[in-house]
């Protein structure tokens, strides 16, 4: 399923089998998830790094052509995220923040995604995935950037007791089982009135749920803010406890409004997550299993894709959302 002009939908197009270089493994597509990030760049939010384009950056991958250094062996299930690639030599990367290597290629934007049947993907930024009987394919795909974009965040979020997260989607349904795992009190917040989404919350372990436009009933040490609403950040610091954060944990997001200093004051700040590392992956892989972090899924076939972008922009769907291979 191919983006031909942003803006417009995608298409299904046969294309040739992609060749894979000396640091690259071919792969057969197993799942892909959907991300938010695939529904900005097939709107034309964000800018694609080349048309045409195929999506996905949550891809579970059977290896069928191992790369030159035998890094991944024939017939080994890998998870490939949005990090497709980084130069290694910019300061960035010499500092261990290769997530904001000045040269970076992200897959499913530079870099031909997992919205297709075959895909090839450099090696060295192919993760490991848990054990299938633990995490089939469809389960561990929203983990490659729902799960480690939420964990990013909340590594961010430092020592927090109370955790507002702020659009109750892929990654905070997430996230939220992570943060109860680590003895954090969850406030869920979603669409004012989503009454479905606040009891899926609730039953995750969530504390309190509420709208978006309510206030908990308890500051925050921290809040996470997964919705592109700019809108939300000056309504999470609000709810902010003295020496809180807010965390806005997407690539794209409307502009913020302004406010007054007042809501800053008394040491609140706002941070962003750029990307991630392949130490969050590892790490994060490590980690789900032992919560056990679960996930909820909803499945479409490849070539209703461009109906699952469309489900997603209108919240029709609890957790995440993964293409099959069918």
């Amino acid at each position: 399923m191919v983006l031909e002009t942003a803006g417009e939908p995608l298409q299904p197009a046969e294309l040739p089998d992609p060749v894979p270089g000396p640091d690259d493994v071919l792969l057969r597509v197993r799942a892909c998830g959907i991300c938010r990030t695939d529904l900005h760049l097939r709107d034309g939010e964000l800018s694609p790094g080349h048309l045409p384009l195929v999506l996905g950056h949550q891809i579970v991958g059977e290896v069928l052509a191992p790369d030159a250094a035998g890094l991944h062996e024939a017939g080994t299930r890998v998870g490939v995220p949005w990090l497709g690639w980084t130069c290694g030599e910019c300061r960035y990367c010499r500092s261990g923040r290769e997530n904001l290597c000045e040269r970076a290629r992200f897959t499913g934007r530079d870099i031909d995604g997992g919205y297709a049947e075959l895909t090839v993907a450099d090696a060295r930024f192919c993760l490991p995935l848990p054990p299938e009987r633990d995490y089939p394919d469809l389960q561990v795909a929203p983990l490659l950037c729902g799960g480690l974009i939420g964990y990013r965040a909340l590594q961010m979020a430092g020592e927090a007791s109370r955790l507002g997260l702020y659009g109750f989607g892929a990654s905070a349904h997430l996230v939220c089982q992570v943060a109860i795992h680590q003895d954090c009190k969850v406030y869920a917040f979603t669409r004012p009135r989503d009454e479905a989404g606040q009891a899926f919350a609730r039953e995750l372990g969530a504390v309190w749920a509420g709208g978006s436009d309510e206030t908990p009933p308890q500051p925050l040490d921290a809040a996470i803010v997964f919705a592109p609403a700019g809108a939300l950040v000056p309504a999470a610091l609000r709810a902010l406890a003295p020496g809180g954060t807010v965390i806005c944990a997407g690539i794209h997001m409307s502009d913020i409004p302004s406010f007054p200093y007042a809501d800053l004051w008394r040491e609140r700040s706002i941070r962003s997550v750029a990307n991630l590392t392949r130490e969050d992956g590892t790490a994060f892989l490590a980690l789900a299993p032992q919560v056990p972090v679960r996930t909820t899924v909803t499945t479409y076939e490849l070539a209703r894709a461009e109906q699952a972008l469309a489900d997603l922009r209108a919240g029709a769907f609890e957790g995440a959302a993964v293409l099959t291979a069918i």
